[in-house]
C-alpha cells in the first residue's frame, strides 16, 4: 500500500542522509571554486574557471543610449540607439561631440565627427 500512495517520481531507496548518519552539506559555486584554485591540477585540467561557453545563436540586445531601456529603433545619422520618439527627438537634438560621447560610451567603433 505505501507503494501507490508515494508518488513515481520519489524512490524510497534515496535518502538524503549519509552512511555516517549525517546530513549532506551542499557546497556553493563560490565555494567549490576555492576548493578548486587551492587543489594543484595539470596544466591541461578542465576546471570551472577555464570552461568557456560557445557563442550564443540569438542577437545581442540593444539598449537605449539615453535611458537604458531596451532600443528597438537606432538613428540612421547619429547611430544612437533610442527606446520612443521622445527619445529620438532627444537624439536628434544632440550636438555631435556629446554623440560621440555617447557612442565612445557605448564601444561603438564608428564615431560621428
Amino acid at each position: 500500500m505505501e507503494e501507490a500512495n508515494t508518488p513515481c517520481f520519489k524512490k524510497s531507496s534515496m535518502n538524503y542522509v549519509q552512511a555516517g548518519g549525517k546530513k549532506r552539506i551542499w557546497k556553493s559555486l563560490k565555494q567549490i571554486l576555492a576548493t578548486e584554485k587551492s587543489l594543484p591540477w595539470p596544466q591541461d585540467a578542465v576546471t570551472y574557471n577555464t570552461l568557456n561557453p560557445p557563442p550564443s545563436f540569438k542577437p545581442a540586445k540593444k539598449y537605449s543610449d539615453i535611458s537604458g531601456l531596451i532600443a528597438p529603433y537606432t538613428d540612421p545619422h547619429t547611430k544612437l540607439n533610442y527606446h520612443n520618439s521622445e527619445e529620438y527627438a532627444t537624439v536628434r537634438a544632440l550636438p555631435s561631440d556629446l554623440t560621440a560621447g555617447y557612442l565612445a560610451l557605448r564601444g561603438a567603433s564608428s564615431i560621428v565627427g
